[in-house]
């Protein structure tokens, strides 16, 4: 059931309730308002969810891309450090 069709059934039971008598009217849309309410509590609670893992995603990606960057660097640098370990002429076959 996605958001509108939610919405729709709410508005239509909510209509409904106001039809009943007073005695039942009462509690009954009192329920469906603590309903409505609820419903936009756990619907802010799913996008802050979102939010974070869309940032988390990012983050990792960072990471990762930081992570390869460093391998590299420190592969580059281990070949730098074994050429000046070489000492001449023996590097060269």
């Amino acid at each position: 059931m996605d958001e509108r069709e939610f919405q729709q059934k709410l508005s239509d039971l909510i209509e409904q309730i106001d039809r009943l008598p007073a005695e039942q009217k009462g509690r009954l849309h009192k329920l469906a308002e603590e309903t409505k309410t609820r419903h936009e509590k756990i619907r802010q609670t799913v996008k802050g969810l979102q939010d974070s893992l869309d940032h988390l995603r990012l983050s990792v990606k960072y990471l990762v891309f930081d992570l390869e960057a460093t391998r590299r660097e420190n592969q580059y640098l281990r070949k730098m450090i074994a050429q000046q370990d070489t000492p001449p002429g023996e590097g060269a076959d």
